[in-house]
């Protein structure tokens, strides 16, 4: 292909940013025939499109497979299928329009501003442990358990059953990696199935009995006589873990590995927490957690005088559209006072991401505490990059308190 763009290689997962550059020289659209995609590289190309209605997250409620020109998923696949197809973030209008209407009846700016004190008193609590034990894995100690908990706070799942969410989500993220394996596909089918009726038990105990959760929300929310079924409800909970954890992770990590590298801006946001809001943003555009995002082409589209036929499926490059040097001055450099920072790592358009001021609280709140409870925070050891690409993150971030690491201020 004349490029380092190969995202099954060691080299380019540990940093895909010089090999997006060139692709962003090279062109608008270029053909990827590894994984049958077309690769948009650009930030207004990757903006325009996640707006356009001629693509979709999904084509099947204007064409079959076979229509469409392709194969249906294998039928031992069904579960998953039938979990994903139902959320909003694989279906178009009016189903989708129908389904975000009423979970923001449930899902409200309110809603969220409610979590304020829990997020922040539980931050506060998993940093002080970490503290407490004189560092630890910043993944599985602080930047896992935060939001997998208010998820599961908000959606009224009882703290003794929690312990599945994590290894559900997983499994079944994994399903959104380019060409999953047999094996990776088999775990997120199992994984659809025990978090499905798991799902649907806690719904029937909240019909009979409501409590001030999003799971009654869910139930109670109508608009003119509409109301979620039973599968939407169980899609929309499991979106909600899924998106609302893996990404905010992995921005998590991602962001203080990036200013552990950068111990100049680490130092500046210490002497200034003002700049926390900023600087969460900063770290969103400057190593994105959610790398791309899918568009199937509904009707034929030209980008950049080339014919993009229906059928095809646009490979939407989020992380290089938030390195575009058209938009983003130095894009390369971490700038954590940037103020002009359009970043799209929550996309744009119908999907812009429902739960994004949520996250935006907990990527705070555990930045706050982590500087103000963990001053002298250091990395007790490289990290290693997780295999896969479309969701960039760590197998862990081991770091230490107070002691000599291997990088940090």
């Amino acid at each position: 292909m004349g490029t380092t763009f190969d995202p099954w290689s060691p080299e380019f997962l540990a940093d895909p940013y010089p090999a997006y550059a060139e692709l962003r020289a090279r062109g608008r659209v270029i053909r990827y025939e590894p994984t049958d995609q077309w690769l948009v590289p650009h930030h207004a190309d990757v903006s325009a499109l996640l707006r356009d209605r001629r693509l979709g997250r999904t084509y099947q409620h204007r064409f079959s497979h076979e229509e469409f020109g392709r194969t249906a998923p294998p039928p031992e696949h069904e579960p998953f299928h039938t979990l994903n197809d139902h959320g909003m973030l694989d279906l178009e209008p009016p189903d989708h329009t129908r389904i975000r209407r009423l979970v923001s009846k449930a899902f409200t700016p309110r809603t969220v501003e409610r979590l304020r004190e829990y997020v922040h008193g539980l931050a506060d609590s998993l940093v002080g442990a970490l503290v407490a034990a004189g560092g630890g894995d910043l993944l599985a100690d602080v930047a896992e358990p935060l939001p997998v908990a208010v998820i599961a706070e908000l959606l009224g799942i009882p703290e003794a059953d929690r312990g599945p969410l994590r290894p559900w989500s997983a499994d079944i993220c994994g399903m959104y990696e380019l060409n999953p394996s047999p094996e990776v596909a088999a775990r997120a089918v199992r994984a659809s199935v025990e978090f499905s009726e798991y799902l649907r038990g806690l719904i029937a105990a909240r019909r009979a009995e409501p409590g001030d959760d999003l799971i009654s929300a869910l139930i109670a929310a109508h608009d003119e006589g509409d109301r979620l079924t039973e599968q939407e409800m169980i899609s929309t909970a499991v979106l909600l873990l899924n998106a609302g954890h893996e990404a905010t992770v992995n921005a998590t990590t991602n962001g203080w590995l990036a200013l552990f590298e950068h111990p100049e801006q680490l130092g500046l946001l210490r002497s200034d927490l003002s700049l926390i809001p900023t600087a969460v943003e900063e770290l969103l555009r400057y190593d994105t957690p959610l790398q791309l995002f899918e568009r199937w082409v509904l009707d034929d589209i030209e980008l950049a005088g080339t014919t993009i036929p229906r059928g095809a499926e646009l490979a939407l490059l989020f992380a290089s559209a938030n390195h575009d040097e058209t938009v983003f001055d130095a894009p390369t450099t971490l700038n954590l006072t940037r103020k002009d920072n359009p970043h799209i790592s929550f996309s744009a358009g119908t999907h812009y991401c429902i739960g994004a001021a949520l996250a935006r609280l907990e990527l705070g709140a555990s930045m706050e505490a982590l500087l103000t409870l963990a001053p002298s925070l250091t990395l007790a050891t490289e990290p290693t990059r997780k295999p896969g690409f479309v969701m960039r993150g760590l197998e862990e971030l081991k770091v230490t308190v107070g002691g000599d690491g291997v990088r940090g201020c």
